[in-house]
């Protein structure tokens, strides 16, 4: 069996991919390496090339005609960017996923696990979503997201693809055989500036303290991205149980289930490490919100998935994979 992984180079595409291998599972992958790393995908099957490139996708299921099913990752990600180029990300992002799922229903596969985002919710006033929630994405990038979800229900109420679309929330860490990891040199989000901060032995600056959150500080739910590469796999292997004529589309939250603030991450980051993180409150940034996490059992009942790493896991994991993504990665990309 196998599985087409399309953005198989970059940081959860290529978690994934190894996940699939742990589990008996061939990842082929497809990635044009615009933010995905060729390193990550040394001694796997790999195609460089373009999601909107039919003759490539007509290629490898002729070359792979036991691939079943489809995880689609490929996608640019960057919030400021996206706000800076719009036209960029609703082409890379949502026209180019358009000629995708046409190619794949010319190969006759209408398998298709969506990697989405909880940026299409709101979650400015810390309280807890479900995926009956309503959607309100922030930017251009996050309301890609909600277009292609949207866009591909729409297809399968046709009848022409059934999609499970996941909506991750915060992921952490890195595979834990360290065999791929985030290939950001200098990460934005709060883990990546805690590291960092920890790194230059300089206060990390809480910044925002007036939340409606139990501490004040923003909210987020963090998830380790060895725990959603499971998930992917447990959508593989139950999409036909999952999804059915009466129900060819649905989401399902990917998160703890339990939301985690800024200063619960730090005492959680001075567990792992040996020298305790010096903290400073700061005046929230422009544009910071109060963040949320997700509820509901949907996950859990319908993939068979709950997490099983901590978030001390997660940090742990991500701070052990500093040191091998200095030794693999060639150069420096932005990201993917």
């Amino acid at each position: 069996m196998a599985v087409l992984i399309a953005g198989g180079a970059g940081y959860i595409g290529s978690t994934v991919a190894s996940a699939c291998l742990d589990a008996g599972i061939t990842p082929v992958i497809l990635d044009n390496l615009a933010r995905g790393r060729a390193e990550f995908v040394e001694g796997r099957v790999f195609y460089r090339g373009d999601i909107a490139d039919g003759e490539l996708v007509d290629r490898i299921f002729a070359e792979h005609p036991d691939i079943s099913a489809v995880v689609h990752c490929a996608a640019l990600i960057v919030v400021p960017e996206s706000v800076a180029d719009p036209v960029g990300y609703y082409e890379a992002n949502v026209v180019k996923s358009l000629e995708f799922v046409r190619h794949l229903r010319r190969n006759g596969c209408d398998r298709l696990v969506f990697s989405s985002s909880a940026a299409v919710y709101r979650a400015e006033d810390g309280s807890a979503v479900t995926e009956e929630s309503p959607l309100a994405p922030q930017s251009p990038y996050a309301r890609t997201k909600a277009v292609c979800e949207e866009m591909f229900a729409d297809i399968a109420a046709a009848g022409q693809l059934r999609v499970l679309s996941l909506r991750y929330f915060n992921p952490i860490g890195a595979d834990p055989q360290l065999r791929t990891g985030l290939q950001l040199k200098r990460p934005t989000h709060a883990l990546g500036m805690l590291i960092r901060a920890h790194e230059a032995g300089t206060p990390f600056p809480v910044t925002g303290v007036g939340y409606p959150t139990r501490d004040g500080t923003g909210i987020r739910d963090y998830v380790h991205v060895w725990d959603l590469a499971a998930a992917h796999i447990a959508a593989i292997e139950r999409f036909d149980d999952i999804l059915t004529p009466a129900r060819p589309s649905l989401a399902i939250n990917l998160g703890t289930g339990s939301g985690t603030t800024v200063r619960e991450l730090c005492a959680a980051f001075d567990n792992v490490v040996s020298t305790p993180l010096v903290t400073v409150d700061a005046e929230a940034r422009p544009g910071d919100v109060a963040g949320g996490y997700t509820v509901g059992d949907r996950a859990e009942k319908l993939l068979g998935w709950t997490p099983k790493l901590s978030l001390e896991d997660g940090i742990r994991s991500a701070l052990d994979w500093l040191p091998v993504r200095d030794a693999m990665l060639k150069d420096w990309g932005t990201g993917g």
